[in-house]
């Protein structure tokens, strides 16, 4: 039976499919997504299919994946060829993933599973959050510093404070305006967490947490982010691997016989790499061993390529130990649990 490589452009309530045999013949085909179960049955076992990541790509790819040999689920940010195609539409996106993927030319997201897909969304749900409340705590400084009034940073975290903020002696507007906005911080309190309990609830169930809380600096929210982000640590061959999904891994540029290192490439996710570098912060504090090596690296090449430093460090220590199912009695002294 002749090979096949399907390329898909999905959208909301529809998708492109481009069909490529091997001999270089393409078919397209128009489908609305409801039809999605009838476009399963049409699918080969030994067929090949490329799809955008977009809102609904779990749906298509679950129902998909099943039914063929491979499904490749694509980042067009990382795809240039179509992120930056001046000819842009859906036949011609499909076209193209099917063209690259009959190549192996394609940059694959990793698709999750149901478990750690649901903790990554509940975490980045808590990140906009924990960002929109920043930035309204913000705007509360510089309403008051306007008028002479400087808080401490931190000072509206708490309940004090912001009922104090709202007895100030301003102008009604500028009262009003502070109310509405410490409403707003006070509810999105409340929202965090109630997320960052359940996120911590089931994160605590997922294999590896238990490991993860026993390394000083790791808390259970700070677990369960790192979980969400590497999901099943057997899909990576080692640490470096794991790096690189992490973005703390260097830039390299080669020109004839020089190869150059440059800044980290940062292409994983921006709140993996923040929960990394903080949680390795925190636990040099207790290492010795991480203690040294940051102050090392610093003292050679500087603060903020120790930071990176320490935390591709700490990330191997993370790697390692849920590849061997470590749990630590004492982190600062690498004591693991005797096994019952």
């Amino acid at each position: 039976m002749e090979k096949r490589y399907i390329g898909i452009d999905l959208h909301r309530n529809r998708f492109t499919c481009c069909i490529r045999l091997e001999n270089e013949r393409t078919y397209v085909t128009e489908w609305a997504l409801e039809d999605l179960a009838r476009f399963v049955k049409k699918l080969r076992a030994t067929d090949e299919v490329a799809v955008e990541i977009t809102g609904n790509t779990r749906l298509f790819h679950d129902a998909v994946a099943p039914q063929v040999a491979r499904v490749v689920v694509v980042n067009t940010n990382q795809f240039r060829v179509i992120s930056q195609s001046v000819k842009k539409t859906d036949p011609h996106d499909a076209r193209r993933l099917s063209l690259y993927l009959s190549k192996g030319l394609l940059p694959e997201v990793r698709m999750k599973d149901k478990e750690h897909g649901q903790l990554a969304s509940l975490t980045q749900t808590r990140d906009t959050l924990v960002k929109l409340r920043t930035a309204l705590k913000n705007k509360v400084n510089n309403i008051l510093s306007a008028r002479g009034l400087n808080l401490p940073k931190e000072a509206l975290s708490s309940e004090k404070r912001l009922a104090e903020v709202l007895e100030l002696p301003f102008d009604e507007i500028v009262r009003f305006e502070l109310r509405v906005i410490v409403e707003q911080i006070r509810s999105l309190n409340k929202s965090i967490a109630e997320l960052e309990k359940t996120i911590g609830e089931e994160g605590s169930k997922l294999e590896g947490h238990k490991g993860l809380s026993s390394i000083k600096g790791i808390g259970k929210i700070t677990g369960a982010i790192l979980l969400s982000v590497i999901g099943d640590v057997n899909d990576f061959a080692d640490e470096g691997r794991l790096a690189s999904y992490f973005g703390i891994v260097p830039r390299v540029s080669n020109s004839n016989e020089t190869e150059r290192s440059g800044h980290i490439h940062k292409r994983g996710t921006k709140l993996g790499r923040t929960a990394l570098v903080q949680s390795a912060l925190i636990a040099a504090n207790y290492s010795p061993y991480l203690k040294s090596f940051y102050e090392r690296v610093k003292a050679r090449r500087g603060a903020g390529k120790a930071i990176i430093a320490l935390a591709r460090k700490f990330l191997g220590i993370i790697y390692r130990t849920l590849k061997n199912k470590w749990v630590f009695e004492d982190f600062p002294n690498f004591v693991l649990v005797e096994e019952s």
